[in-house]
């Protein structure tokens, strides 16, 4: 089910439909590594631009959600540092906190993008209306994507989403 990346002119279609877009934590947000202290505490690193950017979309109007398989009081945490309403963790199957988020904002998958890296990411891919992967992604869920990133998980995805985004709608701040 291998499909072509999107032209530029249709990456900015996609990007002004868009009013939500949702984020895989591991891999995406941060690089994928996870580290233990000896005390068994789970720590991530975040990339603070990416923080940035993540505000700036809500700022602009584009709803952000974090859908992940996997359920740490550090997503919580800095979920709420940015003001990230939308937090679905442990999730098994994705699907279903798309579901539940398309149900809450009476938005259509349409107006939805997901950026994942790995399998699970991939029942999204079918859902919404603009599936984004990572350079750092499993080759089938990279061969699955409408968009690839430049930037790595960890190192600035949000940041160059947002940027694309917003310049798209003509919502981009800074120039």
């Amino acid at each position: 089910m291998s499909h072509q990346l999107l032209t530029e002119s249709q990456i900015t279609d996609r990007c002004r439909k868009l009013r939500l877009i949702s984020f895989d934590v591991d891999g995406v947000l941060t690089d994928g590594t996870l580290y233990y202290s000896d005390d068994g505490r789970e720590i991530k690193a975040f990339n603070v631009q990416d923080g940035a950017a993540l505000k700036l979309l809500q700022q602009q109007g584009v709803a952000v959600a974090i859908l992940t398989g996997r359920d740490s009081p550090m997503v919580a945490r800095r979920a709420a540092e940015l003001g990230i309403e939308h937090l679905y963790q442990g999730l098994d199957d994705k699907q279903v906190g798309m579901n539940r988020l398309l149900e809450q904002t009476g938005l259509t998958a349409q107006q939805t993008a997901h950026v994942g890296d790995d399998l699970q990411d991939l029942t999204l891919f079918d859902t919404v209306g603009f599936s984004i992967s990572v350079p750092n992604g499993h080759p089938t869920v990279l061969s699955r994507a409408d968009l690839v990133t430049t930037t790595s998980g960890g190192q600035g995805v949000a940041r160059e989403l947002a940027e694309l985004i917003l310049r798209a709608q003509g919502t981009w701040p800074y120039d």
